[in-house]
């Protein structure tokens, strides 16, 4: 790790990162965190911190636990892990988070390699007049004043449709309908 950090600081001409973001490789089921000990690479990142390299931690792919392990030692500036409308497995620590004003950005927000799809998405886009994956990401949005959104784009015209996600209201009757996906 501390290869790593020196490595990026170099190639990106700095002498301090603003934030990084430390993935834990966990092993869990589809590559997701398992409750493996986190002690000792927090503790690297920590040291790179006191010596001036890194500005802020973050961390990803972690379960609810170890985010408290690392809060313990640091102050965590945003946890990054999977989440969207089919993956709610994390509502506990986006609002525990949320108390604490820390960042959450879900990775695979629209469903990573299996776009989401639902019957209930749908009839949402459709009453509101946007694409299912506006109303996913709207979704996000609302879920909680703490996620951050940063959805993949492949085009200037899809990164339009991404941020015109964030106009989209969604009153308590499409609230209600999406939150059933992912329960």
């Amino acid at each position: 790790m501390t290869a790593a950090v020196e490595d990026n600081l170099r190639n990106l001409g700095l002498d301090v990162i603003d934030v990084v973001n430390m993935r834990f490789m966990g092993g869990g089921a589809g590559h997701g965190p398992s409750e493996e000990p986190i002690a000792r690479q927090m503790e690297q990142m920590v040291k790179r911190q006191e010596r001036g390299l890194i500005k802020h931690i973050g961390i990803s792919n972690v379960t609810l636990a170890q985010t408290r392990v690392a809060r313990e030692m640091a102050d965590i500036v945003c946890v990054q892990n999977l989440y969207n409308l089919a993956n709610r497995g994390d509502d506990e620590m986006i609002d525990e988070l949320a108390k604490a004003g820390i960042a959450y950005v879900p990775f695979f927000p629209l469903g990573g390699f299996s776009p989401l799809q639902s019957d209930e998405l749908a009839a949402v886009a459709q009453d509101v007049d946007a694409s299912a994956l506006q109303v996913a990401l709207a979704w996000l949005l609302r879920r909680s004043p703490n996620i951050l959104l940063i959805p993949g784009t492949s085009s200037v015209d899809h990164l339009r449709e991404n941020v015109e996600a964030a106009t989209l209201k969604l009153d308590a009757d499409a609230m209600a309908a999406l939150d059933k996906i992912g329960k």
